[in-house]
């Protein structure tokens, strides 16, 4: 039997076989094919095919799940056709391209035609066996054989070099992988991957050929792929990986060509196993070509209300310095954002390079064109699981129907990865329905924003901490916040519960109320205990695309206790012991300029804010607090952060500023000093002339400045930091400086103060965990200093 049995009579078997008889005859006498032909074509001629007849019917036979119907669907032949051989072999090729038969023929017997399957088993169960580098959950996604799915042979082998890809990127170039069928029952089977896994394989060396500027240990600084060293423990990069090879090419190209040398190429990236399949040594051939400079730097533009000399000038490229390709780019970003600010939504922006071999200068010139016109056909949401669709869309900048625009997608992207309610945004963009629309994708993968986590530490500068917590920062999808809160420390109590609505009336407007109980212990610092008890409503918008404004108002019941502090202090320092009402009256100006609002490399932030005490209550004061920080990304992850930080209180209408209501600074508002170790502070002087140091009195007025650069430390979750502070505090109410007792003394000026220290930051499992190494550049003998400190919270 044949897969097409072709309708046969006697004739013309009889005619095939005359044929062959006179070939074979042919072939031992030596004669000519033609005459062999000649000698053929009359028997063959003899006999004429008969005339193709018609299908009249169609049965399918040994299909066991597969509905004979679906099987005659893929048919190209349909009763009442003509035959035809051709039309049958395609639908023979057409049921196995299904990949639900293992075999198929099709028997045509007088216009009858005859299908026989054997239809592909089921697989019951897929089973991994043998791993122990590779999670079965990590195999098991990467397989195309399920359960319930059809087995192919064909898949089997497909899924069989998937297993063996993934040990050889995990380093185990040896593993190999054996599939067994086992079957079962109603054409079902069992397919098991057995795996032997082999050694890992590591990279024994790096070795480079051709590099004379740079040495082969300056140049493996560059690669992701390490040499394997046995200390490494945590390391995962030390093993050989044909797509990470890919990458360190490109980044010695991008080392090279980032200093001068622009005509630098590798030759060559070989990776060589040894015999025992353990180590591979890895050999870069590279050829460095000569050292350029930037030569003649100009921009040549088409729009009509820019000019090109002040383009030009913004342009962070010199000519004269050495040639950076990766300034490039630099220099594109920035002449697009500087089209798009003067209303040109649409540019292209194309560098010509010219190299001056004789010269070793790079010429380079930027084009400017007015691109054609793309608007937003439709914007997409896509990953948003528990987050509303209106809640990401209101975040951007942009709308279906406006023109495209990229400088405004970023700033969208920038403003959803602000929430903080997902891990990852990626925003892309595909042509529409016509060449001038785009479709713009917002792809999102959304992270936990919910919590409910009880905690207990010690840190050096608030001793035992306790924390239960209950925060929902996207409430129901919405974006709304609620929180509540009871936290204890030595020297601290706080219960709080809030609620933040971003979009209140539906409009670019957040409210929020807040209920309040927080009670602070310094009497081992200065001498008292304040309770707060209240409430607060605020209301915040938007004023331009990079300044914000927050008004807000609290009432709160204030007790301040002295009793301790009356034996070493003068009571003129707790007149306010009893209960005040406060009632405040403020508002906060933010401008933020950020490149990344999470881990930002580029920018600054500017925060300034005004406390007006006195519309109503028993408490008279304007309080003033500005800040702002600097960042700049020096190197990968090594970023340089600037912090300058201030402040006045003043009383008004006869009151002065008390003692609650001061800056106290210290610990962790200024490394190397306790709770208000710095400032004014009362003194004793002992019968023997020794100084006695005793409380803290706080200041109407403070200063902070810090210089702080991080870095990573090589391992996952870990950070490092090298910082300069320098501060002071000061400037208390002269009615608080009186003093009856000769024996004390207040120490009240605006002494500065400075320490050098490093930080670790360590990311654990039990919340972020800070180490503080300091020591004093500047200080005053009366201040309380810590030279080592350790702090830890948890998230919200």
């Amino acid at each position: 039997m044949i897969k097409i049995t072709p309708y046969f009579n006697m004739r013309s078997a009889y005619s095939i076989l005359v044929a062959c008889a006179v070939f074979l005859m042919a072939s031992l006498s030596f004669t000519s094919v033609a005459q062999a032909q000649n000698a053929a074509a009359p028997a063959a001629n003899a006999a004429p095919a008969s005339p193709p007849t018609m299908i009249k019917s169609i049965r399918v036979i040994g299909n066991q799940r597969v509905e004979a119907n679906t099987v005659a669907s893929y048919l190209l032949i349909a009763p009442g056709d003509p035959y035809s051989e051709q039309r049958i072999d395609l639908s023979i090729k057409t049921l196995f391209s299904t990949g639900l038969f293992a075999d198929v023929l099709i028997e045509p017997n007088d216009g009858n035609i005859l299908i026989r399957v054997v239809e592909n088993p089921i697989l019951n169960r897929v089973i991994i066996e043998g791993n122990k580098a590779l999670k079965t959950e990590k195999i098991t996604d990467e397989l195309e054989a399920a359960p319930r799915a059809v087995f192919t042979r064909s898949r089997v082998q497909a899924d069989v070099q998937r297993i063996v890809d993934l040990y050889s990127q995990s380093g185990r170039f040896a593993a190999t992988v054996v599939p067994k069928v086992i079957q079962q029952e109603q054409n079902r089977v069992d397919l098991i991957f057995e795996i032997t896994e082999g050694p890992v394989t590591g990279v024994k060396r790096i070795n480079f050929i051709g590099n004379n500027q740079f040495s082969d240990r300056q140049l493996r600084k560059q690669l992701a792929t390490k040499e394997s060293i046995w200390y490494k423990f945590f390391s995962s990069n030390d093993n050989y990986d044909p797509n990470r090879l890919e990458y360190d090419r490109e980044q010695i190209r991008t080392f090279y060509t980032d200093r001068g040398f622009a005509d630098f190429r590798v030759v060559s990236a070989v990776a060589k196993l040894v015999p025992n399949q353990k180590d591979f040594y890895i050999t870069f051939t590279v050829d460095e070509g000569e050292e350029y400079t930037w030569g003649e730097i100009s921009v040549d533009t088409q729009l009509t209300t820019m000019d090109k000399n002040i383009l030009r000038r913004i342009v962070p490229i010199k000519t004269g310095k050495i040639y950076k390709s990766s300034e490039v780019e630099g220099a594109i970003d920035t002449l697009t954002f500087a089209a798009g600010a003067a209303g040109y939504a649409f540019v292209d922006i194309q560098p010509e390079i010219k190299r001056n071999r004789d010269s070793k200068t790079v010429d380079l010139v930027f084009k400017l064109r007015e691109g054609p016109r793309v608007y937003i056909e439709r914007i997409d949401i896509v990953g948003n699981t528990t987050t509303l669709d209106y809640v990401i869309r209101r975040e951007m900048e942009l709308v279906e129907g406006d023109a495209f625009n990229r400088v405004l997608l970023d700033r969208s992207k920038n403003r959803i990865r602000a929430l903080r309610f997902f891990e990852e945004v990626e925003i892309t963009e595909v042509q529409g329905a016509t060449p001038d629309r785009a479709v713009v994708e917002v792809k999102v993968t959304e992270q936990p924003t919910g919590e409910l986590s009880f905690s207990a530490g010690f840190s050096s500068a608030n001793s035992f901490l306790l924390d239960l917590s209950i925060t929902q920062r996207n409430l129901r999808g919405r974006g709304q916040l609620l929180k509540f809160v009871i936290r204890a420390s030595a020297n601290r109590r706080e219960i709080d519960l809030r609620f933040t609505e971003p979009r209140f009336l539906n409009r670019n407007l957040a409210a929020g109320i807040e209920l309040f109980n927080v009670s602070n212990d310094f009497f081992d610092e200065a001498g008292f205990k304040s309770t707060r008890i209240g409430g607060q409503v605020s209301l915040g918008f938007r004023v331009t695309e990079y300044t914000t404004l927050q008004a807000r108002y609290s009432l709160r019941r204030e007790t301040v206790d002295c009793t301790r502090a009356l034996t070493v202090t003068n009571p003129q320092l707790c007149l306010q012991d009893n209960n005040r009402l406060s009632s405040v009256l403020g508002a906060t100006f933010g401008w933020d300029r950020r490149n990344d609002p999470i881990t930002p490399t580029r920018g600054f932030d500017v925060f300034f804010t005004q406390d007006f005490a006195g519309v109503g209550g028993d408490v008279k004061y304007l309080r003033t607090e500005a800040r702002a920080n600097v960042y700049y990304g020096i190197f990968k992850d090594i970023i340089a952060t600037g912090k300058l930080s201030g402040g006045y209180i003043t009383g008004w209408g006869g009151d002065g500023v008390q003692i609650n209501d001061r800056f106290f600074k210290g610990s962790t508002t200024f490394r190397g000093f306790d709770n208000a170790g710095i400032g004014p502070r009362v003194i004793q002087i002992a019968d023997d002339g020794s100084i006695i140091r005793g409380n803290a009195l706080g200041g109407n007025a403070f200063g902070l400045a810090t210089a702080e650069v991080s870095f990573p430390l090589g391992i996952p979750s870990l950070l490092g930091s090298l910082f300069l502070e320098a501060g002071t505090v000061g400037l208390i109410d002269d009615e608080f400086k009186v003093s009856t007792d000769p024996n004390l003394i207040i120490k009240d000026d605006l002494s500065l103060r400075s320490t050098f220290g490093a930080s670790v930051f360590w990311d654990s499992p039990f919340g972020p965990i800070r180490f503080d190494f300091t020591k004093p550049l500047i200080k005053q003998d009366f201040d309380r200093r810590k030279s080592f400190q350790f702090t830890t919270s948890t998230r919200f």
